[in-house]
């Protein structure tokens, strides 16, 4: 289509409001997923200190209720043996606090009592967000082109630190146990609603699904790019790294969890906690803590950088799309960017809740965009027409399965996941503790409907504004609306029928892309 998350949908223009939705969450994910990369950086900095500041209790941050390093089956006779602490009884360490979650809550944070508080700014941690806004602005404005140059090394680097880290953790003791942990399956979570919306969360914000930045990215593209094989690629890349990732953390937790003499699900947190809280703990327990901790931290933003990239360029591409090109003015991307990263940056500085994380962009709103995505391309458009487009960009035609997962399979499993996570909905809590009051459930409900209801009221919008019949109404508004450049590639339908027989990467099929072209 060569177009952002919005004019894409001119494929069936009476759903554009999935386009609106898409910009909606992406805008959301750019606004609060930065404040990941914010604390990374700020651990990062943290992490040249001869001594870690989160490994200390002697800190201004730290409450008289800090311990650094006890082990729980020296919990004996209700005293603590061979202690430095003094005579603690069983019932006082278990009012003691880590000098790591102090760190996190106390320093990073800076929680306030309750929502109705929104306490004060971190200024250090507000220098460290605007350092990183700096550096996606000037990644970002020149377009995909210079983004593409700098993506090589932000990409690539992570591996390495990754092997690097790899080596380390294994070496560790207790690196075994962290392992067999990450490898060997706990089937009962299959029957909990949250592990259910948390996998989806996690493959759709990884794969960028419903988000509309690969949309914008592949705008970019030459027409007759292989999108089918580039699909698998990243699938497998995407998936293979996480997959990797997973021992190089559960062999460090397995090291934390033997120096402890804790279980390996006592310190296997989730979310931030596993950053912020878990890891860096781990590190602070090894030889050369700030070594091990500033390869971490280093590695952690360069992946986020990542992310941002796409996510700030699936945006901007979007909105420039809005513009025709009539209303082209000079610098009008970096100006664009500008905004974009401004008005982010000042929505972040009230980032202060994990409402936020939990409503906006979370896996409820993209399961609902991925199910009308589905739905819109496979049963409005056609799936089949839909396939005879790709086939006229690649020259072949993709395996029929994935007819039936744009129809069938995808539709289904996202609603029935969507639907699982609303009859299962418990009040959002923060460290199973605190219970956000009713108008704070009502703040979070209220992010996820704007980008949810862009579709239904889009399409009432549309259908109550046209002429005729129903039936006519509906022909119309569904009917593709194509530009210049894509008549440019029609070609008649018998010439894509007969591509079902070619495989990839012959010759008859360059012959066939050549046609099509001409």
């Amino acid at each position: 289509m060569k177009a952002g998350s919005i004019n894409v949908w001119n494929i069936a223009p009476l759903f554009k409001g999935l386009g609106y939705a898409s910009m909606v969450i992406v805008f959301f994910c750019n606004t609060y997923y930065i404040m990941v990369l914010a604390w990374g950086f700020y651990y990062f900095i943290k992490s040249f200190n001869s001594t870690l500041p989160w490994s200390t209790c002697d800190n201004p941050w730290n409450t008289k209720n800090c311990i650094e390093i006890f082990r729980h089956d020296d919990c004996q006779n209700g005293t603590v043996g061979n202690s430095t602490f003094g005579n603690l009884t069983c019932e006082e360490l278990a009012d003691g606090r880590s000098p790591i979650i102090e760190f996190w809550e106390n320093k990073v944070l800076n929680i306030s009592d309750g929502l109705d508080e929104p306490g004060v700014i971190n200024w250090e941690l507000m220098l460290c967000l605007m350092a990183v806004w700096v550096m996606v602005y000037f990644c970002v404005w020149k377009g995909v082109k210079s983004t593409g140059k700098i993506v090589y090394f932000t990409a690539t680097f992570p591996y390495v630190v990754l092997i690097i880290l790899l080596v380390r953790g294994v070496t560790l003791p207790g690196a075994y146990d962290g392992i067999m942990y990450y490898v060997k399956p706990d089937w009962s979570k299959l029957g909990e609603a949250q592990v259910w919306i948390d996998a989806g969360t996690q493959i759709f914000f990884s794969y960028a699904i419903g988000l509309g930045a690969l949309t914008a990215l592949g705008s970019y593209n030459r027409f007759n790019n292989d999108c089918y094989k580039d699909a698998f690629v990243l699938a497998l890349i995407n998936s293979g790294t996480s997959f990797f990732a997973g021992f190089v953390v559960f062999s460090i937790l397995g090291f934390m969890a033997s120096e402890q003499g804790v279980d390996i699900s006592k310190v296997a947190e989730s979310g931030p906690g596993l950053a912020f809280i878990a890891y860096p703990k781990a590190v602070s327990l090894m030889p050369v803590a700030p070594v091990w901790a500033a390869l971490f931290f280093i590695m952690l933003l360069l992946l986020g950088l990542d992310s941002q990239f796409v996510g700030v360029e699936g945006f901007v591409t979007g909105i420039l799309d809005l513009f025709p090109g009539k209303y082209y003015m000079r610098y009008q991307r970096e100006i664009a960017v500008a905004i974009c990263c401004l008005l982010c940056f000042i929505i972040d500085l009230s980032m202060v809740t994990q409402l936020f994380d939990y409503y906006s962009a979370s896996g409820m709103t993209l399961l609902w965009q991925a199910f009308w995505e589905c739905v819109v391309v496979a049963w409005v458009y056609g799936a089949d027409r839909f396939m005879d487009d790709i086939a006229r960009m690649i020259g072949y035609r993709p395996f029929p399965w994935m007819k039936w997962c744009w129809s069938f399979i995808t539709p289904c499993v996202c609603m029935g996941i969507f639907l699982f996570h609303l009859l299962n909905y418990k009040p959002l809590t923060y460290n199973n503790v605190y219970v956000y009051p009713w108008w704070g459930e009502v703040i979070g409900w209220g992010l996820a409907l704007s980008s949810m209801l862009c579709i239904p009221v889009s399409l009432v919008y549309k259908l109550s504004g046209a002429k005729g019949t129903f039936r006519e109404r509906w022909e119309n508004l569904t009917k593709p609306v194509w530009g210049a450049h894509h008549l440019e590639y029609m070609a008649p339908d018998t010439d894509i029928k007969s591509l079902a027989s070619l495989s990839p990467g012959t010759e008859e099929n360059k012959v066939i892309i050549f046609e099509s072209v001409m």
